[in-house]
């Protein structure tokens, strides 16, 4: 039986979504093929239709991860949402950058293409959302702030220590607001330059 268009592109969201819990739950090499067909309530056959390689699959579901996250207002709910408990507690739903940058080494050229396009997207989001006139200076807060939130997720994330994985997340999230809230000049410094 044919598969009408709007059908194929459904099905094929449907297996993006699921390979990208999979992955970011699992991680690259412990899912199938037939893991992800079956998770779409697909047939391994119709894998084919869709993708080339299960490398094209992995360099698809990382853009289409980052695709299917909410939008936030602005930088402090950015990070807030970001360094959450739930977020945490929840890799197989969140940023593909904090529950897959560590297996990216091994993966093919178009995956890691895949994730370096996902990468430049959310500094150039984040620098928009930084305040400053300096676009220099904000790129480097981008760029800064969104390490700082990648690695204090994975840290977080690695530990049994609640207490501790709780104060990772509060510790960055207020790190990174006193790096990018922009201070007031300094009357001192000020009376000193003149």
């Amino acid at each position: 039986m044919k598969v009408s268009p709007e059908q194929k592109a459904k099905n094929r969201g449907r297996i993006l979504s699921e390979a990208g819990r999979l992955f970011r739950q699992k991680g690259f090499d412990a899912v199938s093929v037939a893991e992800v067909m079956k998770a779409a309530g697909l047939t391994h056959g119709g894998f084919y239709g869709h993708f080339r390689s299960k490398d094209d699959l992995v360099a698809q579901t990382i853009l289409h991860a980052v695709g299917s996250q909410s939008a936030t207002e602005g930088i402090s709910d950015w990070i807030e949402t970001y360094l959450s408990t739930p977020h945490r507690d929840h890799p197989d739903l969140g940023c593909p950058m904090a529950a897959l940058a560590g297996f990216m080494r091994q993966q093919a050229p178009e995956a890691r293409a895949s994730m370096a396009q996902v990468l430049a997207a959310q500094i150039a989001t984040l620098t928009e959302m930084i305040p400053g006139i300096d676009p220099v200076k904000r790129r480097t807060a981008a760029i800064g702030s969104l390490s700082a939130m990648v690695g204090a997720l994975i840290l977080a994330r690695s530990i049994d220590d609640p207490t501790l994985s709780d104060g990772v997340l509060s510790g960055t999230r207020a790190w990174i607001d006193e790096k990018t809230t922009p201070s007031a000049p300094d009357p001192a410094q000020k009376g000193r330059a003149a």
